[in-house]
């Protein structure tokens, strides 16, 4: 359990990053039918007389894939990233919630409340696959000030699976239907406080058990993390970093240890950028040093 002082700081933290209100986007695009199948798309500033096209940054927002937290809470992130200088796509994407549908199971939290379920298998990674295949053809029409050729995908949290997943459909197993036949053409992936290891992520209770969830259960955990654990789909041979606050109490340190570990023994260096006093929120507020430091790291990749 983490003391007094670390739970105060999260707790602060979250508030912090929660403070901003939401940014409007300069154009929506679908890319289906779902209400929640749409992107959002932010201009680089500080406007269209800049004279380069503005790298793409692909943004994939976390809230353990439940309903409650959808693409609004990381505005404020995307609107950061657009005024420094990177045109953003803020990708929504189906998330777990009621009415619960076969195979999902309710969570608790950590007062044994029950709460939405995480993520609806497969229709959460059936959108990103789809939205991350349309947006060539989105980018173009809504953003014309975008470079897609110097895209870089970024998540945080559940987000953070997500991108480090669909930059990894060229290794799913043959069978999946997310599975395409090269990788992506990505400058890299920049990880946000990923939920990168499906395993370590259920001994430490992330999330309360988001991750199993997620799969459908045990039985699911079983049969579905080939299909969906980052950790199990290495090496994409794309350009990787993860950045981890040491103080963050919602996906702690080892997760994405875990991950940069079986990446080099995959034969693959991720980088993993640790950040001293930082818990989970940080990284995407934009009040906070450390959302300098992931603009960085995304700056590395994409220019």
């Amino acid at each position: 359990m983490p003391d007094d002082a670390a739970a105060a700081r999260a707790a602060a933290e979250e508030e912090s990053a929660f403070s901003h209100p939401p940014v409007d986007p300069d154009a929506t695009a679908a890319y289906g039918d779902h209400p929640d199948q749409v992107i959002d798309f932010y201009a680089p500033r500080p406007g269209p007389e800049s004279a380069a096209p503005a790298p793409l940054v692909v943004v994939l927002h976390g809230g353990a894939w439940r309903a409650r937290y959808d693409r609004r809470h990381i505005t404020p992130f995307a609107d950061y990233l657009a005024r420094r200088g990177f045109a953003v796509a803020n990708v929504e994407y189906r998330r777990g919630g009621e009415p619960l549908i076969p195979g999902q199971q309710a969570g608790r939290n950590d007062e044994g409340e029950t709460v939405p379920p995480a993520g609806r298998w497969p229709d959460t990674l059936d959108d990103v696959a789809a939205a991350l295949d349309a947006l060539p053809a989105l980018v173009h029409e809504a953003l014309p000030q975008a470079d897609p050729r110097r895209t870089v995908l970024t998540g945080h949290s559940a987000g953070g699976h997500l991108a480090l997943w669909a930059a990894a459909r060229h290794v799913l197993p043959p069978d999946a239907a997310w599975r395409t036949d090269g990788p992506a053409p990505l400058r890299g992936v920049v990880a946000l406080a990923p939920i990168a290891d499906f395993e370590v992520a259920e001994k430490l209770d992330v999330c309360g058990h988001a991750s199993l969830q997620f799969l459908g259960g045990q039985d699911g955990f079983a049969e579905r993390r080939p299909y969906a654990d980052p950790v199990l789909l290495l090496p994409t041979g794309i350009a990787t970093t993860l950045v981890q606050g040491r103080g963050d109490l919602v996906v702690p340190q080892p997760v994405a240890e875990s991950y940069a570990e079986a990446a080099a023994k995959a034969g693959e260096m991720v980088g993993l950028t640790l950040l001293e006093d930082v818990g989970h929120f940080p990284l995407i507020d934009p009040a906070a040093d450390a959302c300098a430091v992931v603009a960085e790291e995304i700056a590395q990749l994409a220019w």
